[in-house]
């Protein structure tokens, strides 16, 4: 069982309560960004898949922005009748994203905790005053009865273990930004993680994404307890790709412009419970 809350303007917390100190107990958690859902090269099957599978699994759902494209509206300078669907070709073009999407996501209303801002939320924001995301959220959840929450660029989250006897508590924060840049020809947009590492110094994992690749970073950091014992923290980066697969030999912006073929997909976090250290780890793993 888990539930999603505000804790404050940037942070949510996500409790999960169970008897997790059973060797058998696990629970999953489905980090996506990029969905660019409105756009017709996103993914929707491989959407559903990874959707279903968090369902099954009960695992909630963070995304970290980007998750609709909202660039064809009609005085979008970036727009294509290419990357249009036929059910949002009418005059309310943003009012047929977020009222499709909701029929999209209603099976997943449950699943999903916290959505993020990405840049093409914010574009709208700033140019149409009106938060798509937003709209969204409060119609899914009024519709489906769900709790999804919407974050900001970036923010917080506070994953929260609790024991059903109360009696053992455990947390991890996870900090997440939606992205910027271009990431690297070369180095994929690794070098963000030495950054990040230096900024949010109390985080367990830090997630990104933006840029369209998928990698995963670990970073040891040393750390001094009020007992005088040093310890050695392992950090995880993660930067999550994207559902919208625009490479194209036919042509494109996106292929004309010499950018490679992007994986599809996010990431997923398996928790587990760890009796010789008495902790919750985690392992995480490619969405295939």
């Amino acid at each position: 069982m888990w539930t999603v809350d505000r804790l404050g303007p940037d942070a949510h917390e996500i409790r999960f309560e169970a008897t997790y100190t059973n060797s058998e107990w696990e629970q999953w958690l489905l980090i996506t960004g990029d969905r660019h859902w409105d756009n017709r090269h996103s993914d929707w099957d491989l959407q559903k898949r990874h959707l279903d599978l968090a369902k099954e699994r009960n695992a909630p759902v963070i995304d970290v922005g980007d998750f609709f494209c909202l660039m064809q509206g009609k005085y979008d300078r970036r727009k294509s009748s290419d990357a249009l669907r036929s059910i949002h070709r009418g005059e309310e073009y943003f009012d047929d994203v977020p009222n499709t999407a909701v029929d999209f996501f209603k099976p997943y209303a449950h699943q999903l905790a916290v959505i993020g801002h990405g840049n093409h939320e914010t574009s709208i924001i700033k140019h149409h005053q009106t938060d798509i995301l937003a709209r969204f959220a409060y119609t899914l959840n009024k519709e489906a009865g769900s709790n999804v929450q919407v974050g900001g660029y970036g923010g917080y989250i506070k994953l929260r273990f609790v024991d059903e006897t109360n009696s053992n508590r455990k947390s991890l924060w996870l900090r997440y930004h939606h992205g910027h840049g271009g990431g690297g020809r070369v180095t994929r947009g690794t070098l963000i993680s030495q950054r990040n590492a230096e900024i949010y110094g109390d985080a367990d994992i830090v997630v990104t994404g933006h840029i369209h690749e998928r990698w995963r970073m670990e970073i040891v950091r040393e750390k001094i307890t009020d007992y005088g014992k040093v310890v050695l923290k392992p950090q995880i980066h993660l930067c999550t790709s994207t559902y919208k697969q625009e490479y194209n030999l036919a042509g494109g912006f996106h292929y004309e412009r010499g950018a490679p073929p992007k994986p599809l997909g996010g990431w997923w976090v398996r928790f587990t419970w760890d009796r010789a250290s008495q902790q919750v780890v985690f392992q995480t793993m490619e969405t295939l």
